[in-house]
């Protein structure tokens, strides 16, 4: 049935863009003409495919077009009254006074359009590199992450770290003002990137790839619902300069991480063309320890584990396409899009068991873990883009398929002792594991703009998404024989087909220093879980209202208040519905729980903005209340043998403050600082009585950056995430400091940063868990410092 589905989406995809791309063509004859020529100002030289826009009385667009390589132009006009806007990447717009096209004067011509580099150009700097590190609206932030010298030689998951509001633990887990539930979409769609090992695969993504971060922390009823937190949207690069541009980068660090990047643009009249490629090779050395107690019978059974480890990879991304321009107001974007991922995962546990104290020492075991991972996945996208004659009168079209295929191969072997050191052979144990994940996905997104009044707009727009998932598992122990037997329950292909069905409306307006806009969404989900080989099957079918809506009030121009609400969502996924048990610590097992259901937020915020002669001050309160919250909990049995899985807890509701700021006090040195301050009551009495907990806490990051003398550029971050209560326990606080260094050479095209972060290798994960039957604290460290010299160098850029 799905497959006839897609097939039809297909289909309706089609028609769509056939009616898009013919409907121009149906314009009849204009009775008149404008003309002109562009040249560039400097050189007196013609300047082709420069875009012209012609724009009536009110703002809306009446026609347009591109300049041929002479220079000129021609735009066919209906009869009416007129101004042109001429635009060519690199110089500064042209805008012409009001004409007239009639009976008597059907042609006008504008003669020779003289165009000026802007500022940055004559200065031989890049467009990006005069970007602000941060753009600030009431409604998301901007983070033009290429001015951020930290994120030199590093990936998308570093990006994420040293963005305000963000904090991504050495795990790789991503947390938007205190929650992990935050939407991480790639060029505003969803990627097989973070399907299935969740945002920690980010990591694969090399920051240069990447042009900008959207963080939206209550969305409009345009945006999916999903992310309780809100959504981060990662921009790749892509440039429309007309010719040939581009640039690279080569990366070499310490623990070893080499790479190579380039981001090409090549662009002749109607068609843009792109490319982006990246390799890295890393190795990654993890360390952990663990202490247990778990109390049983009146005795208390001690574990005290040590983990290390080193991940050898290499990853491969390449995006390649399109931009085809059948005129100013109509454009079709193809793009293709392949990652692979390589990896030899090598990871050595020990296990020393005591009994009541450290003193009766009972022995220790021996474990070591040899995965071999492969990783390949790929994204196609076709979207379509229509402008019409009014300004901000839009139709777009998208359709994207993803495939993402996982492979590990597993090999386990572990060797027990007496505590004199003597080898225990009847406990050796020698097993296996192999997993296949699969996952195919289409999406169809539909949007709709279309102004109304003098400043008001409606939009409306469908969306539609099927995905099907496959993880096939099995895990073998060999016997005493020296044959390889499953083991029981271990052993199934466990089927994930979700398909979701949303529509939405969005109508807004302005009034004086009001501007107001509401919106509602519907999404229909219907899910189903499967065990093949036991055929047990989950199927959840539910429809849902999400409403949002924005009041923004402007004292000035630079200063105003913006009140939102929204209804956010958190479905149950893949990784928190598959009952596969990983298995690479034999005392530690973590797995899904088919029997989820989806938690709901209602988020609140009020915000301000204010703008001062040097510098911003962006200060939120925000409020969620969030019920059937889904939080891990850790279960010990009387082996001291754990289990952590998905729960839904009744609820929580939090609270707080975050005030985000830029400030140059001398021209030469920025202060950027980010402070979010929140308080949360957790209820998971659902589960155990005791899960219950208040917590106040606050994160801190601040970034000085100076600007010397002959093309140098120092950075200095601090970051610290304080200590926080769980409903299981506590998670301690993590302070760690980042300082980058940059010299611009080859007459300021090419730069050489040194970035070392986290110089204090202080990032560790620490944590304090409690059950009614045990008390569990811990450390890891999965990201060690690192220490990176990177050589970047733009082409005509």
């Amino acid at each position: 049935m799905k497959p006839r589905i897609s097939t039809y989406l297909c289909i309706c995809f089609l028609q769509v863009s056939v009616f898009a791309f013919v409907f121009p063509s149906l314009a009849q004859n204009q009775p008149g003409k404008l003309r002109g020529k562009v040249i560039d100002a400097g050189s007196k030289e013609a300047l082709p495919f420069a875009s012209i826009a012609v724009y009536g009385e009110g703002d809306n667009l009446v026609g347009g077009g591109i300049s041929e390589d002479n220079g000129k132009f021609t735009v066919d006009l209906p009869f009416g009254r007129y101004y042109a806007l001429v635009e060519f990447m690199g110089f500064e717009a042209f805008k012409s006074d009001f004409f007239t096209i009639n009976r008597e004067n059907p042609n006008f011509d504008l003669g020779d359009i003289s165009l000026s580099a802007t500022a940055s150009d004559l200065e031989e700097v890049t467009v990006q590199g005069e970007k602000t590190l941060m753009e600030l609206a009431l409604d998301k932030r901007i983070f033009n992450v290429g001015k951020d010298l930290a994120n030199a030689g590093g990936t998308a998951s570093d990006i994420l770290m040293n963005l305000p509001s963000v904090a991504v633990d050495p795990e790789g887990n991503v947390r938007l003002r205190g929650s992990s539930n935050v939407r991480i979409l790639i060029d505003g769609k969803p990627s097989g990137l973070v399907s299935f090992k969740g945002s920690s695969g980010l990591r694969q993504l090399q920051a240069n790839m990447v042009e900008r971060v959207e963080v939206i922390t209550n969305p409009s009823a345009r945006y999916e619902a999903e992310g309780i937190a809100g959504v981060i949207n990662i921009i790749l690069k892509k440039d429309n300069k007309q010719g040939f541009n581009g640039s690279f980068e080569v990366i070499g660090g310490t623990p070893l991480n080499l790479g190579f990047s380039t981001n090409l643009n090549y662009r002749h009249k109607r068609i843009n063309w792109f490319i982006n490629y990246g390799f890295a090779r890393r190795h990654q050395p993890y360390i952990s320890e663990l202490y247990q107690e778990v109390y049983e019978n009146g005795n208390t059974y001690i574990l005290s584990q040590n983990n290390s480890g080193k991940v050898r990879g290499y990853n491969n991304n390449i995006r390649g396409g399109l931009d085809y321009y059948f005129n100013e107001q109509s454009i079709l974007t193809l793009s293709y899009l392949w990652r692979r991922s390589d990896a030899h995962r090598i990871t050595n546990i020990r296990y020393e068991d005591y009994l009541n104290t450290l003193d009766n020492y009972l022995g220790y075991s021996l474990r070591k873990q040899d995965e071999t991972e492969q990783e390949p996945n790929s994204e196609v996208v076709v979207s379509y883009k229509r402008n019409f004659e009014q300004k901000g009168h839009e139709l777009t079209a998208a359709f994207t398929y993803l495939n993402y295929w996982e492979n590990s191969d597993q090999l386990f072997t572990e060797y027990s002792f007496t505590p004199s050191g003597q080898e225990i052979p009847s406990e050796d144990l020698v097993q296996t594991s192999l997993n296949d994940e699969y996952e195919n996905q289409y999406l169809l997104q539909l949007d709709y703009v279309k102004p109304i009044s003098k400043e008001g707009k409606f939009e409306t727009g469908l969306r539609t998404s099927f995905r099907e998932m496959k993880n096939d598992f099995i895990v073998k122990e060999k016997d005493e024989s020296g044959n390889f037997l499953p083991l029981p329950g271990l052993d199934n292909i466990f089927l994930y087909n979700e398909n979701i069905l949303a529509a939405y409306g969005i109508l807004g307006n302005k009034t004086g220093n009001w501007s107001y806009q509401g919106g509602l969404r519907a999404e229909h989900t219907d899910v189903e879980t499967i065990l093949a080989e036991t055929n047990e099957r989950n199927p959840r079918k539910y429809t849902n209202l999400f409403p949002s809506a924005h009041v923004t009030y402007n004292i000035t121009q630079e200063n105003a208040f913006q009140l939102s609400y929204s209804r956010r969502v958190r479905r149950p996924v893949y990784n928190d519905l598959s009952p596969y048990v990983t298995f690479s610590d034999q005392r530690n097992f973590f797995s899904g729980n088919p029997d989820l259901n989806p938690e709901f937020t209602d988020a609140f915020e009020l915000g301000h903005i204010k703008y001062f002669e040097k510098g911003t001050l962006f200060s939120t309160a925000y409020y969620r209340n969030t019920t059937d919250k889904i939080e891990r909990i850790r279960i010990v049995n009387e082996d001291g043998f754990s289990e952590t899985l998905p729960f839904n807890l009744t609820g929580e509701q939090s609270y707080g403050l975050e005030f985000s700021a830029d400030y140059r006090p001398k021209p030469w040195w920025k202060l950027d600082l980010n402070l979010n301050f929140f308080h949360a009551n957790i209820d998971g009495s659902n589960i155990e009585a005791e899960f219950q907990a208040k917590t106040t806490s606050w994160l801190m990051r601040q970034t000085s950056r100076f600007t010397l003398d002959n093309g140098w550029d120092l950075q200095l971050r601090g970051n610290f995430d304080a200590r926080q209560k769980t409903a299981q326990g506590i998670r301690k606080g993590i302070f760690f400091m980042d300082l980058s260094a940059s010299k611009q050479i080859l007459e300021e095209r090419g730069r050489l940063t040194l970035t070392a972060n986290d110089i204090l290798n202080s990032r560790k994960n620490r944590y304090i868990i409690e059950g009614e039957n045990f008390f569990t604290e811990g450390s890891s460290q999965f990201v060690r410092r690192q220490i990176n010299l990177t050589f970047s160098y733009r082409i005509k850029q």
